[in-house]
C-alpha cells in the first residue's frame, strides 16, 4: 500500500502518514502508488539495480483527483552516504496516463519528459547502494498537476523538477522498495 498526502512534502521529506477511515461506496479514493515487481517496503529485484539490468519497474497509479493534466514522478534514496541521492525524474506524464511499462525509463517517450539523475544522465538508473552499507529505501513519489507541461527544460536537474512542480500539486502518493549490497 502507498502513501498519500493532499499536502505536498518539502523535497527529501517524505509525505505524511495518514489513516484512512473506509470510504463509502462512490467516494474519491486517494491518489496510490504500487509496482508488480515488488510490495511495499520490500526488496527490489537485481533486474530494476544499475548493477542487474537497470530496467524501471512497472508502476500504475490510481485515484487520480479531478482536474489533473499530468504527472510528475521521482526516484530518491534517503539513505545515500553524502545525503539524497536522485535516480530518476519523469515529468510531463499526461494526465490520463495511470502506468509506466516496465524499461520505460531507458528512453523517454511522447510528450513524457525526463529530468537529469545525480548520476548526470536524463533516464533512469537504478539502485547501487555502497556494497556493506546496508539496506537503502528507494522513494517512488508520484505527484498529480493541474498543468499539462510544467514548462522546465529538458535536463533539469531532478530536484528542480520537484520544486517547479510544487506549486501545481494536487495531490501526491509515495511507494517504498528496497536494495542492498
Amino acid at each position: 500500500m502507498s502513501e498519500t498526502s493532499k499536502v505536498p512534502a518539502e523535497p527529501g521529506q517524505p509525505a505524511a502518514q495518514g489513516t484512512f477511515a473506509p470510504q463509502p461506496q462512490g467516494a474519491i479514493m486517494p491518489l496510490t502508488l504500487s509496482s508488480p515487481a515488488f510490495d511495499a517496503n520490500g526488496a527490489i529485484p537485481v533486474r530494476h539495480a544499475r548493477d542487474g539490468d537497470n530496467l524501471s519497474p512497472h508502476l500504475i497509479w490510481s485515484g487520480v483527483p479531478e482536474g489533473t493534466l499530468s504527472f510528475v514522478l521521482i526516484v530518491e534514496d534517503p539513505d545515500a552516504p553524502n545525503g539524497m541521492f536522485r535516480h530518476w525524474g519523469a515529468f510531463d506524464i499526461p494526465g490520463g496516463q495511470t502506468e509506466l511499462q516496465e524499461g520505460f525509463g531507458s528512453k523517454a517517450s511522447g510528450d513524457v519528459r525526463f529530468a537529469r539523475n545525480d548520476f548526470g544522465q536524463s533516464r533512469y538508473d537504478g539502485p547501487e547502494p555502497p556494497r556493506g552499507h546496508g539496506t537503502h529505501h528507494y522513494i517512488f513519489r508520484l505527484a498529480a498537476l493541474d498543468v499539462r507541461d510544467l514548462g522546465v527544460p529538458n535536463d533539469t536537474p531532478v530536484e528542480d523538477v520537484w520544486h517547479a512542480a510544487r506549486r501545481h500539486m494536487l495531490e501526491e502518493t509515495e511507494f517504498v522498495g528496497t536494495y542492498e549490497r
